[in-house]
């Protein structure tokens, strides 16, 4: 059996939520010898009263739960406050999990799964909400700013509630401008994935529009350009 990669985030808390408890206890067992400290829920509410009681760094969430499912559950807890979710899919049910990205999900993995893999991308999510003292200086155009360290982004002095994707693909588009990126750059730039579904990207792209944009139906900022991927455009937006 695999065995689970050392984690450069040790002793922060992941939430796993799913009502299968064979799964739930291997995902468990993996993130526990990585050095997470691991609860777990079987449903939907026990997930929110968990959450409450002790506010996970992360969620691996499963999307198929009994009653309350995991969009519910995502919904709900985006609205206590900001945390990332994983969440796990079937696999081949795309537009499962673009729903899943929709309502703020990070991240998925379909089932069935590598608990490796698994280790290795809530480390690489863990990994992007804590910038080291190295990140970069604050960023900003048209009214929108963009501090990497704090983890904050602001419209016109208004705090934006971005997710941890939407803020590093808005910091990364910002901090090059008028440079047409494709979706598999911008993966392997944002995601730090080399391959995966270029849907994720899109998804995103229109989140983030949906934030950032005066009217995101004509977007200034964030411009497709056809045949290639997006480009922050500074001057269209001025304009």
């Amino acid at each position: 059996m695999d065995q689970p990669p050392p984690s450069g985030e040790a002793g922060a808390r992941v939430l796993v939520v799913d009502d299968d408890p064979t799964v739930a206890e291997i995902v468990t067992g993996y993130l526990d010898r990585a050095g997470y400290v691991v609860d777990r829920a079987g449903d939907g509410p026990d997930a929110l009263a968990r959450a409450a009681a002790h506010w996970p760094d992360l969620v691996v969430l499963d999307l198929m739960l009994p009653g309350m499912d995991g969009l519910e559950v995502c919904r709900r807890m985006r609205g206590q406050g900001p945390v990332p979710v994983i969440m796990l899919t079937a696999r081949g049910d795309e537009d499962d999990r673009i729903l899943g990205l929709e309502v703020g999900a990070d991240d998925y993995v379909t089932k069935p799964f590598s608990p490796r893999e698994l280790v290795l991308r809530v480390e690489s999510v863990l990994r992007r909400t804590r910038p080291g003292p190295a990140a970069a200086g604050l960023l900003g155009a048209v009214g929108l700013t963009v501090d990497p360290a704090a983890r904050r982004a602001t419209k016109r002095g208004a705090e934006l509630a971005l997710t941890i994707r939407e803020f590093d693909l808005l910091a990364f588009l910002l901090a090059h401008p008028g440079r047409a990126f494709a979706r598999e750059e911008l993966m392997r730039e944002v995601w730090g994935w080399d391959f995966g579904d270029l849907s994720t990207v899109t998804v995103h792209v229109r989140r983030l529009r949906g934030k950032v944009e005066d009217d995101p139906a004509r977007p200034r900022l964030i411009q497709t350009v056809w045949g290639v991927g997006y480009r922050f455009d500074p001057a269209t937006g001025e304009a």
